[in-house]
């Protein structure tokens, strides 16, 4: 198996974050990451996202901080350039994935249709990111794939809680992507961290189960 399958069968949780303001999307990094999530998103489109994602690298050497919401080939260039360990895409473009692969860097392109999903795979992402899975349906709808899709590592987002999060890997999924459910507006607008913290811990012994299997 290849490292980044490794470390998500590792790891198997992706705190992303998405913020107006650096400062606020540091404190979300940090905060989780104290809680033991060691896989972390920052959207491109998150305020700084160019020069925070470097920081983070540095000030959390333990954690794989990665991007998302990358659209373009422009997008995927600068991220690559600024240290990103993985690239997120909410949609399915060769362009990009090859983009990726020249770089060494994994792209987990994003794809809802078994279709887009195998098209995905076969341009060469490195995993694929079932999104937005809530809409489909939920567990039930990645139930459905996995039968005929067990070859393709399979990261659903888009609906994942801290309540189902151990669901979705028990129907087969590599990992899962965390956002809202996990950086609650209410706490995002207290600045309370130590509520994330303890979330990320209890998310992380949720699912503690799952990892290395």
């Amino acid at each position: 198996m290849n490292p980044w399958l490794s470390l998500l069968q590792q790891h198997r949780i992706i705190a992303v974050i998405r913020a107006d303001n650096v400062g606020t999307a540091r404190e979300m990094a940090l905060a989780s990451a104290a809680g033991g999530i060691k896989l972390i998103e920052i959207a491109w489109n998150t305020d700084r996202a160019e020069s925070l994602i470097p920081k983070l690298q540095q000030e959390l050497p333990d954690c794989k901080i990665g991007t998302g919401t990358i659209l373009d080939l422009d997008m995927a260039e600068r991220a690559i350039d600024c240290g990103c360990s993985f690239l997120f895409t909410p949609h399915t473009n060769p362009e990009l994935i090859a983009k990726g692969v020249e770089n060494h860097i994994p792209v987990i392109a994003g794809a809802l249709t078994p279709t887009e999903i195998v098209t995905a795979w076969q341009a060469g992402a490195a995993a694929v990111k079932v999104f937005p899975i809530k809409i489909a349906g939920g567990v039930d709808y990645l139930k459905c794939l996995q039968p005929v899709l067990r070859d393709i590592p399979l990261i659903p987002t888009g609906g994942i809680t801290m309540q189902n999060a151990d669901q979705y890997l028990a129907a087969g999924a590599i990992a899962v992507g965390i956002s809202s459910h996990l950086f609650t507006e209410e706490v995002i607008a207290n600045d309370d961290w130590t509520t994330i913290t303890l979330r990320s811990q209890a998310l992380i012994q949720k699912v503690q189960p799952f990892q290395n299997q």
